[in-house]
């Protein structure tokens, strides 16, 4: 099983090497996103955007300089075209993404209100979209293994019996497995009947490296607390916690002795103009510092700073500092981190303007 710990690699001419340091598989779907806050009904107009969990971690990772790819399938619709052409222009290789003549590109429409706030509403139009027919005939495994990290997320299993087992058979133990990343990323409506919980736990437990949000434990495992859920996932080297806008715990294990390092970052302040991708961007900003080989501290660092990036902007996407900023704030000493705060724009203010209370 590989490590992600390390530097850059260049890319190479060897049939073996990486193609991509991280490949994220998934589905993504445009975005409708409201012109002015209130419920669905009263909304007057949309604006188009896209969105997709998967597919926001690579373009994050491709902005911030790492070669990414994307593997998914979308309609031979106007949207697919779109989606193809957005994502491949943050850097993203989209080759691995597939048409389907059959099915239609995804799409769903949301409120501006917080996902868990009670007048969040969500709507989607994916039930029979061309990327619910993903399995293991339509992608693969030598198309996605040749790459450092194999992203995935819980949403995918969501969307059919054929996507559930194309994860499975992702998860499966074999020699020369890329380290895999998989963010539970819960989303109930997905579940319809199904109890999505038991579900989820076997596919975290199968991973190297997992993503959850403490509030996604509890309503999905009825969990509470870091210390609990690490008791829960003791399988996976690498467990992240992430506590909202306290912080986030990080569980490495060492491979010498079976210990965990455990390491808790406190989350910066952060003006927040829409939550939505935030936790996408926090996997990409942990998995950019991880591919540096960057302490576990810093990983989370880059983590909410990435975060803070998506938290700071109306989409799911937003743009990331660029490396040589996100290293200095990454490098402040506790006192400084802890009196940081990030607003709009941010991510291009000189650093004084930034780390103003």
């Amino acid at each position: 099983m590989s490590s992600v710990n390390g530097p850059d690699e260049p890319s190479g001419t060897d049939a073996t090497a990486p193609v991509a340091e991280v490949t994220c598989l998934g589905e993504s779907m445009i975005t409708f996103l409201p012109t002015v806050p209130g419920r669905l009904a009263d909304v007057p107009a949309f604006t188009r955007a896209i969105g997709g969990a998967e597919s926001n971690v690579a373009c994050a990772l491709a902005a911030a300089g790492h070669r990414a790819a994307w593997v998914s399938r979308v309609g031979a619709d106007g949207f697919g075209d779109h989606l193809v052409s957005a994502v491949a222009g943050y850097g993203v290789d989209t080759s691995a993404v597939t048409r389907d003549p059959g099915r239609p590109t995804g799409v769903y429409f949301r409120t501006a209100t917080d996902r868990s706030a009670s007048g969040h509403e969500v709507v989607y139009y994916r039930a029979g979209s061309a990327a619910s027919a993903m399995s293991p005939e339509t992608v693969p495994y030598d198309l996605v293994s040749r790459t450092r990290v194999l992203h995935l997320s819980g949403i995918t299993a969501a969307l059919s019996a054929d996507c559930l087992a194309l994860l499975r058979g992702l998860l499966l133990p074999r020699a020369g497995r890329p380290l895999i990343s998989f963010d539970v990323n819960h989303r109930p409506k997905l579940w319809r009947d199904a109890d999505a919980g038991p579900v989820l736990l076997d596919l975290a437990r199968g991973a190297d490296l997992v993503f959850v949000g403490e509030d996604e434990a509890e309503a999905a495992w009825g969990i509470e607390g870091p210390d609990a859920i690490r008791a829960a996932l003791p399988e996976p080297e690498t467990l992240v916690v992430k506590q909202g806008a306290a912080g986030a715990t990080a569980y490495v294990r060492d491979p010498g002795t079976g210990t965990d390092e455990t390491v808790f970052v406190p989350a910066p302040t952060v003006d927040v103009v829409a939550p939505v991708g935030a936790g996408d961007a926090f996997a990409a900003g942990y998995l950019s510092a991880a591919l540096r080989g960057l302490t576990a501290r810093d990983r989370l660092r880059h983590g909410h700073l990435t975060a803070a990036a998506a938290l700071t902007v109306p989409g799911d996407l937003g743009t990331p500092p660029d490396r040589d900023r996100a290293d200095r704030l990454a490098a402040l000493d506790d006192a400084s981190w802890e009196r940081l705060r990030l607003g709009p724009g941010w991510t291009s203010a000189v650093d004084e303007e930034v780390r103003k209370p």
